[in-house]
């Protein structure tokens, strides 16, 4: 019962990362996911995680309610154990709230916030689309991933993962649903220019830092540098 109740917990509090990102996708252009491409791709990767409809249509009619909430993205970067570094994507209706418990999180885990471009120079903002295996071999991915005008493909046994510039994300994503179908996911994200491995000690309070960023309301998405051997991944997964 209280392992069904963490699941349920995070869970809802996963639905209402989503729900804040339609809204706000829905408020910064049209309504309408066919004219609106960041709506489309947010409806889309909350599709993928079973949100229900409803949960969708709520979110995109909050962002046409005269009492909706103004969100702003803000980024925030800094350093955990081991001069690793990190980068929290956030929406909030308040700023001064989520800097102070971002900066909170960090001082707790033995870590610093730093200024806004002190750490994304080490990382490269990149589009990146799954699909799961069923989409197609890696061959025939590789050259759907081509002639969409993407950069690479990854291809393990939990699926394929396309990685395309930034900027033509959306163009990418749509042809790609063409040749491939509906994506899994489709989403901008910061992946590191060089990792930095660390030892279990250290991961274990990395891990700990993230879960805890990744807990606040208010925080969307958290990236790093850091890499742990499996044997060490295996040891604190269990």
């Amino acid at each position: 019962m209280h392992r069904k109740g963490r699941q349920d917990a995070v869970r809802s509090k996963m639905f209402s990362k989503l729900a804040r990102e339609i809204t706000v996708a829905a408020k910064a252009g049209l309504p309408d996911p066919t004219m609106n491409a960041r709506l489309r791709l947010a409806i889309q990767n909350a599709k993928a995680q079973s949100m229900p409809r409803d949960n969708i249509d709520r979110a995109i009619k909050k962002a046409t309610g005269a009492d909706s909430e103004n969100y702003e993205e803000v980024r925030y970067e800094g350093y955990g154990p081991g001069g690793t570094a990190i980068i929290v994507e956030a929406l909030t209706d308040n700023r001064n709230r989520t800097a102070s418990n971002v900066r909170s999180i960090f001082t707790k885990a033995g870590g610093a916030l730093g200024e806004t471009g002190s750490v994304s120079f080490s990382f490269d903002h990149v589009g990146e689309i799954t699909y799961k295996p069923s989409a197609g071999d890696p061959d025939t991915v590789m050259e759907a991933a081509i002639e969409a005008g993407a950069d690479d493909v990854e291809t393990d046994e939990e699926g394929h993962t396309i990685t395309c510039a930034f900027e033509s994300l959306g163009e990418v994503a749509k042809a790609l649903e063409g040749a491939l179908g509906e994506a899994e996911t489709v989403k901008a994200v910061w992946r590191s220019q060089n990792n930095v491995p660390v030892d279990e000690e250290r991961a274990q309070s990395l891990m700990k830092l993230i879960d805890s960023l990744e807990d606040d309301d208010d925080v969307q998405n958290v990236y790093s540098n850091f890499e742990v051997s499996e044997e060490v991944l295996a040891k604190l997964s269990a």
